[in-house]
């Protein structure tokens, strides 16, 4: 038997179990059913009483006789019933698929040990298809008894808990020919670990509690382990393999631009992450550096110095954004802080005309042109740069590997990297998704914002917060109302952008009102974003195309119309479309009165923090890793064991521990790093991409 070993041939399972198991469980091999784990275990040593059961549905074992069974008939539906007494009370057992074996088979007044999940309906206990062993034949070892993941598909065709912890601990058996050890010496003295074979003996079959805590933390190191080396490999060969055109020099326009046209100081974050890139870009690697800052940190800003840097080098830019809406935002904003300089800037969008095509493209040819913003359109085979060195891509999550690849190959030598993302990303996606990047972080507002004052209302509020608003709009400030919906749907009870529009001009008829949401075409949308930016309308109604791009620095109130409907990450970026000016923004929450557990949470953590990060944290807890990620391919997060959300320390360790690895032995070479490198070229490389280690 090999770990490759069709389960199959394994005892007590055979063909036709084997194509049950693979259907419903996705098992064919022993490997599988050795990481198959339990999901809880049964303490076989202790024998309950039904007099003392709580009202909690758990696993237990009970001691005692089975009387009076009866087949009952509900309609079409017939079950087989039974009393089951001990010392201290009784409770029923029920069948619901049974045979007629089972029936004749029950042992009648016998003393047997029963095991199974208790429920409880008024007060009454019972076991459904409780499993049944006589004293005589009482398994009276002390291990802890595993409970399998299951399905009422497998137990129907006798493939039960009994059945599965047969066949593993068959498989069991052979551990010490088919499981062998992944780490040297040295760290299992470290970290104090079980050897891999009692590891598996003891998630499967634990001799207590403490083996079982054991067993279990050591596969966490190890996928945790393995995950963080794949991820440092490749961005260790990128630094060693993957050549970058050098930007050694901080010239004219850098200069010129940095000294006399910059509109504020710099933050120290800014300051600090603007010398992680230059340092990067001095060398002749390749630049892969993920920029991370909350919303209205001043990412743009740095994005603009870096570029010119590039163009001090003789070098074009692009940067790249998901949205036309967010492009035009950049566009804009570089354009303004460009204007009395000689740098040249230009937007590419879907909606750019054929003859402004034909300029960009002519201007990036000759190398005319030195910074490009847009969206896909950048990526289309016409699109041809003369000399592309940097390519920054903002919220990078929206883009897929093969768009970016493209824009990596309009150049030679590739250009470098900068991929920017304002919404935060919780420290262990950080520690595990991204650790193939370089990552800096804008943690600190430009001086003189405040932090945006964040209120919960709900409907009975509504006159109050209207009221509110008139009196910012009468200070000269502008508001945002956003709504989740656009057209009437009849499963949402709550209003819709039209409505909202109609309500807030009647509540609102002294003021200028516009409109923005995703069905408009473009030049409708620039136009909206127009009107309201100049001030000519008092208060823009919008659905979340607002989240990003939008950039009002007099609109200080932000109103989420139904705002349990958003999520955490949704909710904080349209709260950051306020508080960009230096006066006092607010953001108010409306509600229903009624809201479910996970919607108070996220009420409640908007009100209480602006930390994007802490906010990001939250997120995760609540929606999980994969849609943190924005990815829902096969296996993004398929972890067995370890927990993004709970095991932070676990995956600061391992990350920690292939560093030091890695910094010391940067090809694993060392006869002690061998047991590492083979296992990992064996179980992970080729399956992830995660490395191009030979």
């Amino acid at each position: 038997m090999t770990l490759e070993t069709s389960i199959e041939y394994v005892k007590g399972i055979g063909p036709e179990k084997a194509k049950l198991i693979k259907s419903v469980l996705g098992i064919s091999t022993v490997d599988d059913l050795l990481n198959f784990f339990p999901i809880r275990y049964l303490d076989k040593s202790k024998v309950h009483k039904i007099g003392e059961l709580s009202d909690l549905s758990t696993d237990v074992q009970l001691k005692g006789r089975i009387t009076n069974i009866q087949e009952i008939q509900t309609g079409k539906i017939k079950r087989l019933s039974a009393r089951f007494n001990d010392d201290t009370g009784s409770m029923d057992l029920v069948w619901f698929q049974y045979s007629k074996w089972l029936k004749e088979q029950l042992p009648v007044n016998q003393e047997v040990y029963i095991f199974g999940k208790v429920n409880v309906f008024n007060h009454q206990f019972s076991m459904p298809h409780p499993e049944i062993e006589a004293e005589e034949k009482k398994d009276t070892e002390k291990r802890l008894r595993p409970i399998y993941p299951s399905s009422e598909k497998l137990t129907k065709r006798g493939l039960n808990q009994r059945f599965f912890q047969v066949v593993i601990k068959n498989i069991c058996r052979e551990i010490p020919n088919l499981i062998h050890e992944n780490f040297p010496d040295y760290l299992m003295k470290a970290f104090k670990f079980l050897s891999r074979q009692h590891t598996y003996l003891n998630i499967h079959f634990p001799k207590d509690m403490e083996h079982f805590e054991m067993a279990n933390y050591r596969l966490k190191f190890e996928e945790s382990f393995f995950f963080q080396l794949g991820f440092a490999l490749k961005k260790l060969h990128h630094k060693t393999h993957t050549a970058g055109n050098p930007f050694p020099v901080i010239g004219n326009y850098f200069n010129d631009f940095y000294e006399n046209h910059l509109p504020f100081e710099l933050t120290g974050a800014q300051k600090r992450v603007l010398k992680e890139i230059r340092m990067d870009m001095k060398r002749p690697i390749q630049m892969n550096r993920l920029l991370q800052g909350d919303v209205g940190s001043g990412k743009t800003m740095v994005a603009l110095l870096t570029m010119l840097i590039a163009r001090d080098n003789g070098f074009q830019s692009c940067i790249m954004a998901p949205t036309e809406i967010l492009a035009q935002q950049h566009y804009n904003g570089i354009k303004e802080l460009l204007e009395n300089t000689e740098v040249r800037v230009r937007l590419l969008t879907g909606s750019s005309k054929k003859s402004e095509r034909n300029v960009i493209h002519a201007e990036l040819e000759s190398g005319e042109l030195s910074i490009l913003v847009g969206t896909h359109a950048i990526l289309e085979d016409k699109v041809k740069f003369k000399n592309l060195g940097l390519a920054i891509i903002d919220e990078q999550h929206r883009f897929g590997v093969a768009q970016r690849a493209k824009l990596w190959a309009k150049n030679k030598i590739p250009p470098h990297i900068l991929v920017m993302t304002a919404t935060p990303i919780p420290r262990t996606l950080a520690m595990s998704f991204y650790s193939d990047l370089d990552v800096s972080v804008i943690d600190e507002l430009p001086v003189g914002r405040k932090p945006i004052i964040t209120a919960h209302r709900k409907e009975k509020d509504r006159a109050y917060v209207y009221d509110f608003c008139r009196e910012e709009i009468r200070k000269g400030r502008q508001i945002y109302f956003v709504y989740p919906l656009i057209e009437e749907s009849e499963t949402l009870d709550y209003r819709n952008l039209m409505e909202g529009m109609e309500n807030i001009m009647d509540n609102f008829s002294k003021y200028n009102t516009t409109m923005l949401h995703g069905k408009m075409k473009p030049d409708e949308k620039d136009a909206a974003m127009t009107y309201f930016a100049s001030g000519n309308a008092q208060i823009m109604v919008a659905t979340t195309v607002i989240e990003v791009g939008v950039n009002v620095p007099n609109a200080s109130v932000m109103v989420i119309e139904s705002s349990e409907r958003f999520g955490l990450s949704q909710l904080h970026q349209l709260r950051g479309r306020v508080g960009r000016g230096a006066e006092q923004s607010y953001c108010i929450l409306m509600t229903s009165d009624k809201l479910s557990k996970d919607s108070r949470t996220r009420i409640r953590t908007m009100v209480e923090s602006t930390d994007g990060f802490k906010i990001s944290e939250v997120d995760m807890q609540l929606r999980g890793p994969g849609d943190i990620l924005g990815t829902q391919q096969s296996g993004v997060v398929d972890f067995k064991k370890l927990d993004l959300v709970n095991d932070s320390a676990i995956i600061r360790t391992t990350k920690n521990t292939v560093e030091k690895i890695l910094e010391a032995d940067p090809l694993l070479t060392r006869p002690e790093h061998q047991i590492i490198k083979n296992y990992y070229l064996r179980n992970y490389k080729g399956k992830n991409k995660w490395s191009k280690i030979s």
